[in-house]
């Protein structure tokens, strides 16, 4: 019997090591975080924009979470293990399941443009679309999220399973403050599984 399991690139044991081996140049893979980041750099780093006549500033990041998906079954038990059975990953079952999370920080000009504020609520708008070496769009997310604070992060599930070893993508994303301006990027990522199954065909014995 198989059963499906989901989770972030690191999920098991066996995947941990390869993990940061899945970074691309155009985008940083944090040691152990399993994602993809643009702009590159830490949960601080953003990209940023001044709107409206300067009265405003808009700072927005994305990553970019693969997720990993696979299905587990049973082999006999390892010597010296008291169960029947035990269940491990299955290498050709893998495929990914991708979210996105987005961040922000809105600040509002108090007195010229080297004093700002972050205050109030805000309607955001996230967006983002994976597309395909040929430029097809692959899967497509956007929220509308009103009364959200001036700094904040939402995370958007992918809703969309993609094939493992299907080429690289690209991930075109923006962040709206509405009314305010739109901030926009992109980054990179190879849907190669190999690493994976190698480690999970060498953990299953």
């Amino acid at each position: 019997m198989k059963r499906t399991r989901t989770a972030a690139l690191a999920l098991a044991a066996a995947a941990a090591a390869v993990a940061p081996a899945l970074g691309q140049a155009s985008a940083t893979a944090a040691p152990g975080t399993g994602f993809l980041q643009d702009p590159a750099g830490g949960e601080h780093e953003m990209k940023s924009m001044w709107t409206n006549g300067q009265k405003h500033k808009l700072e927005g990041q994305v990553r970019f979470h693969p997720g990993i998906q696979y299905k587990t079954v049973a082999r006999p038990a390892l010597q010296g293990d008291t169960r029947e059975e035990r269940q491990v990953a299955d290498p050709s079952t893998l495929a990914w399941q991708p979210s996105y999370e987005f961040a922000w920080a809105v600040s509002d000009v108090l007195v010229n443009k080297g004093l700002t504020t972050k205050n109030g609520t805000h309607p955001i708008v996230v967006h983002a679309v994976l597309r395909d070496a040929k430029g097809a769009k692959a899967a497509e997310v956007e929220q509308k999220l009103t009364g959200q604070p001036a700094t904040g992060r939402q995370k958007v599930a992918g809703g969309k399973r993609i094939a493992c070893d299907t080429g690289e993508y690209t991930v075109e994303w923006s962040l709206t403050r509405t009314h305010y301006g739109t901030l926009t990027g992109t980054l990179r990522w190879d849907s190669s599984c190999e690493q994976y199954r190698t480690a999970f065909s060498s953990k299953n014995g």
